[in-house]
C-alpha cells in the first residue's frame, strides 16, 4: 500500500511513500505523518491512499503517525483543496494554515496530583520513630483545609510523590488527580444577561433566516443593519435555532477587541457550548480546543478569521460580523485567503446559511446583493427607538486661524462638548487610527525624516517606551537622535498625532478624568484588554481612546460622544479602496454614540469639503456607495472586475525590476476582457529589506462571470513556466482579490 503526502513547502509536488505493515490499517486521508524528505524528517498530510504506485523508483517508508484519526473531515478536506486551487497555493501550505501550530490529536492536558489528610492511624508514635519524614508530612497535611497539590510538599521532602504513595498504602491519606484544563475564559466578559423583546423588524428578519436554515440549503445572505439595530440578538437567536436542529455554528469577528463582549453574550445563552478561537490562545489551549471541537464538546465557535476552519460537525450557520473589514484577509503567508470567501465556500460544501452582516457592507457584497447573488435583509431602525447621533464636521484649518494654535489635537468644539458630557456623568470615545505618539520625526531645517533601516517608511515615536518603531517590520531603537543625521541641525520635530499623544493631551487637560487606551500595543495583554472593556462598560472609565479596534461592534449604553481626532487618516492613500475604508470607519465609529441616550459625533478634518467626509457626516450611505460604484465601474476595478495581484520582491532592486519586466512580457498578449497593469513600483517600495514591484491583472465580469477565465489564464501561464528561472533571491507573491494595492 502507498500514500501521497503533501508537505508545507512552496512546491505543488506530492510525494509517494510506502506504508509499513504496522500502519496499513491506521493511515487514512487527512492523517498527518512524518516522512523523510531529503535528509530531513518532515511532517506532511496524507492526500491519497492506493494499492499501487506509478512511481518506478525506490519508495521510502512512512516513519511515524502523528494522528490516530483524521484531523479534518471530508468537507473540510474539500475546502482545503478548493483553497489550494483558488489561491494558487500548494495543498501542504494550505493545511499548515488551516491546522493550528503544534496541533496534536493525541494531546491530553496535564494533571495535578492531590493529597488530603485522612487520619493519624493507630501507630502514629511508631511512625514518628521509624519514618519521621512521613510523620512530618502527615502532621502538615492534618492542619490543611482540604486537598493540596502533592508538589506543594517539595519544601519538606525531596520526593513527595513517593512519600504520599506510602502514606496512601497505609490508609493515612487519600490521593486524587485533577486535569489542568487550559484557560480559555480569560478573554471574555462575565456572562452578560439581557432580556430581549424583538421588534417587528427583527422578527421579519428572523423569519426569513429561519426559513433559510430549515431549508437545509446553502444560502448566502447580506444582513444590512444600521449601527445599534440589534444584530447581535439576531445572531444569538439564529444560532439557538441551529443548535435545536442539532447543527453547529461559527461566528467570525474582525477584531480581537470585539471578542470579550460578544463572547459574554453568547456564553450567557449557550454556556459551555461556546469555544473561543483566536491567535492569542496558547498552543496548549488551541490543541485542547481543537480536540474538544472534534469530539463535539463545543457546538459554537467564536473567533477571528482562522475560526472559519473550526472542525465543527454538521455545520448549519456561519455568521461574518462586520463582513466589510479587511482584517478578514490574510496578507501573509500564503494562502492569502479572505475569510468571507472561504466562509461562502464552506457554507456551500455544508449546505449552510452564511450571514454577512454589517452596518457598512463592503462594496463587493453590496454589489452582489444588487445583482441578486445574495439574499438581502435590512434593519433600518436602532433598537429601542434610539435616534441617530448628531454629527458635526470641525474644520481644523479654521480652528487654527481662530485660535492661533497649530497642530491642535483637540478642537475647542470637541473640548467644550466633552466637558458637558463629563458634567452629566456620560462617557466619551476618541478615535485616532494611528498608534504611537507621533508618526514622523523630521528635521525642521533640511526636512530629513528618520526612516526604518529595512523599509522606506518613517519611524513612529512611542513616548511611553521612548522608542522609535517601524510598524511594518517591527524594527525598533532606543537611540533617539538629538541632531539631524543629514545636516546635524538640532531642530528636530515630532509631527502628527498617535493614540499616545491623544492620551497625554487628555490626561493633561482633565487630570481628574479616568482614561484608557486600546490599540495594538495595549491589546497584546489579553486579560488587561478585557478588564479595560469591562471597566468602561461599568462606567469606571470616562474616556476610551483607541484605533479602529474601538470603532465597531462594541456596545456601551452610556457613550454619548464620539470624537474622530483626524478624519483624514488614510484618505489620500493611492489605493482604490481608501475612500471606502475611511467612510466605513467613520460611519462605524459614529455608531458607538447614542445607543441609549441622544449622542453626538465630532469629525475633525483639514479637508471639510471632501465628499467621503461629507457623506459620512450625513450618514448618507446610499449616495456615497453609488458614487464609489460609479468610480469603480469607470476604472474597471472590483466589484466590476476580478483582480489578481502579482507582487515581485527581492533584496536587489535591479533583479526585481528585470524579472518583473520578464513576467509582464510572458503574460502578453492577454485575451479580450483581461487587462494587465504594470509592472510598477509598489507605493511602499521597500519593506522588510525587500524591494517590491507589482503587476495587476483585471478581468471584467461582463466577459468573466465567475472569475474562471482569469484563473485559467494564470494557470495556463504557470503551466508553461511563467515563474520559472527566477533567482532564489526573487519571490513572486500571488494575491487573489487583494484588499489593498499598496
Amino acid at each position: 500500500m502507498f500514500v501521497e503526502v503533501a508537505f508545507p513547502i512552496s512546491s505543488y509536488t506530492q510525494f509517494t511513500y510506502r506504508i509499513p505493515k504496522k500502519f496499513i490499517d491506521q493511515i487514512h486521508v487527512g492523517i498527518r505523518v512524518k516522512a523523510p524528505l531529503g535528509k530531513r524528517l518532515v511532517t506532511g498530510i496524507v492526500v491519497a491512499k492506493s494499492a499501487e504506485s506509478d512511481y518506478s523508483g525506490k519508495h521510502k517508508n512512512i516513519k511515524e503517525l502523528i494522528d490516530l484519526q483524521p484531523v479534518m473531515d471530508n468537507k473540510l478536506w474539500k475546502l482545503v483543496q478548493w483553497m489550494s486551487s483558488y489561491y494558487f497555493t500548494p495543498v501542504g501550505q494550505v493545511v499548515k494554515t488551516v491546522l493550528p501550530a503544534k496541533l496534536s490529536t493525541k494531546y491530553t492536558p496535564p494533571t495535578t496530583g492531590l493529597v488530603v489528610y485522612k487520619s493519624f492511624g493507630d501507630n502514629y508514635e511508631q511512625l514518628q520513630k521509624r519514618a519521621p519524614i512521613q510523620a512530618k508530612v502527615l502532621q502538615f497535611l492534618s492542619v490543611q483545609e482540604g486537598a493540596i497539590p502533592i508538589a506543594a510538599l517539595k519544601h519538606m521532602v525531596s520526593s513527595p510523590n513517593a512519600v504520599c504513595k506510602t502514606l496512601f498504602d497505609k490508609g493515612l491519606v487519600d490521593l486524587d488527580e485533577v486535569t489542568n484544563l487550559p484557560d480559555v475564559t480569560g478573554f471574555t466578559f462575565s456572562k452578560i444577561h439581557k432580556e430581549i423583546a424583538f421588534t417587528n423588524e427583527q422578527k421579519l428578519v428572523l423569519g426569513e433566516l429561519s426559513k433559510k436554515l430549515n431549508s437545509r440549503k446553502f444560502s448566502p445572505t447580506l444582513l444590512h443593519g444600521v449601527t445599534g439595530s440589534g444584530k447581535t440578538e439576531i445572531y444569538i437567536e439564529i444560532v439557538r435555532q441551529a443548535l435545536e436542529m442539532n447543527k453547529s455554528a461559527i461566528l467570525l469577528l474582525p477584531e480581537i477587541s470585539l471578542t470579550p463582549q460578544i463572547a459574554g453574550r453568547f456564553r450567557s445563552v449557550f454556556g459551555d457550548q461556546v469555544a473561543l478561537w483566536h491567535s492569542r490562545l496558547s498552543h496548549a489551549a488551541r490543541a485542547w480546543t481543537w480536540k474538544q471541537i472534534c469530539a463535539g464538546q463545543f457546538n459554537v465557535t467564536i473567533g477571528a478569521r482562522s475560526a472559519v476552519f473550526a472542525p465543527l460537525k454538521n455545520l448549519g450557520v456561519i455568521i461574518i460580523d462586520e463582513e466589510q473589514e479587511y482584517s478578514f484577509k490574510q496578507e501573509s503567508p500564503a494562502p492569502r485567503y479572505h475569510a468571507r470567501e472561504v466562509a461562502l465556500m464552506r457554507g456551500k460544501l455544508n449546505d449552510a446559511v452564511v450571514i454577512m452582516s454589517s452596518a457598512t457592507p463592503s462594496l463587493e457584497s453590496y454589489y452582489n446583493h444588487v445583482k441578486e447573488k445574495y439574499s438581502y435583509l435590512r434593519l433600518n431602525k436602532r433598537y429601542g427607538g434610539a435616534p441617530y447621533p448628531q454629527v458635526q464636521i470641525v474644520d481644523m484649518i479654521k480652528e487654527q486661524e481662530e485660535t492661533g494654535k497649530f497642530q491642535q489635537v483637540i478642537s475647542s468644539k470637541l473640548q467644550k462638548i466633552m466637558e458637558s458630557k463629563f458634567a452629566k456623568g456620560e462617557q466619551v470615545m476618541l478615535l485616532q487610527n494611528r498608534r504611537g505618539f507621533a508618526p514622523i520625526l523630521r528635521c525642521g531645517d533640511c526636512g530629513h525624516v528618520e526612516t526604518c533601516v529595512q523599509c522606506k517608511i518613517a519611524l513612529t515615536y512611542h513616548s511611553h517606551e521612548r522608542l522609535l518603531k517601524c510598524h511594518f517590520c517591527g524594527y525598533e531603537t532606543s537611540n533617539i537622535p538629538i541632531a539631524c543625521h543629514k545636516c546635524t541641525s538640532i531642530n528636530l520635530k515630532l509631527l502628527g498625532v498617535g493614540t499616545q499623544k491623544v492620551e497625554d493631551v487628555i490626561r493633561e487637560q482633565y487630570p481628574g478624568i479616568k482614561i484608557a487606551r486600546i490599540d495594538f500595543d495595549t491589546a497584546r495583554n489579553i486579560p488587561a484588554l478585557t478588564r479595560i472593556l469591562e471597566k468602561f462598560a461599568a462606567g469606571e472609565i470616562h474616556v476610551l481612546i483607541g484605533t479602529q479596534m474601538i470603532a465597531k461592534g462594541l456596545d456601551f449604553d452610556n457613550v454619548t460622544l464620539v470624537g474622530i481626532v483626524n478624519g483624514d487618516t488614510g484618505l489620500f492613500l493611492p489605493d482604490f479602496r481608501s475612500g471606502e475604508k475611511v467612510f466605513q470607519l467613520i460611519y462605524q465609529a459614529a455608531g458607538r454614540s447614542g445607543r441609549r441616550k441622544p449622542g453626538e459625533v465630532i469629525i475633525q478634518t483639514y479637508n471639510p469639503d471632501n465628499p467621503v467626509l461629507i457623506h459620512a457626516a450625513r450618514l448618507d450611505q446610499k449616495t456615497y456607495y453609488n458614487i464609489a460604484l460609479s468610480e469603480r465601474q469607470e476604472l474597471n476595478y472590483p466589484p466590476f472586475s476580478w483582480l489578481i495581484r502579482l507582487e515581485i520582491e527581492g533584496t536587489k532592486k535591479e533583479l526585481v525590476t528585470t524579472h518583473a519586466d520578464k513576467i509582464r512580457k510572458k503574460l502578453s498578449p492577454s485575451p479580450k476582457g483581461i487587462d494587465i497593469l504594470g509592472p510598477a513600483k509598489c507605493y511602499r517600495e521597500r519593506l522588510r529589506g525587500k524591494y517590491r514591484m507589482h503587476i495587476m491583472i483585471k478581468s471584467n465580469k461582463t466577459h468573466d462571470t465567475n472569475g474562471e477565465k482569469l484563473h485559467s489564464f494564470l494557470q495556463d501561464h504557470f503551466a508553461v513556466g511563467l515563474l520559472n528561472k527566477l533567482p532564489s533571491s526573487v519571490k513572486v507573491l500571488i494575491d487573489v482579490n487583494p484588499v489593498s494595492v499598496l
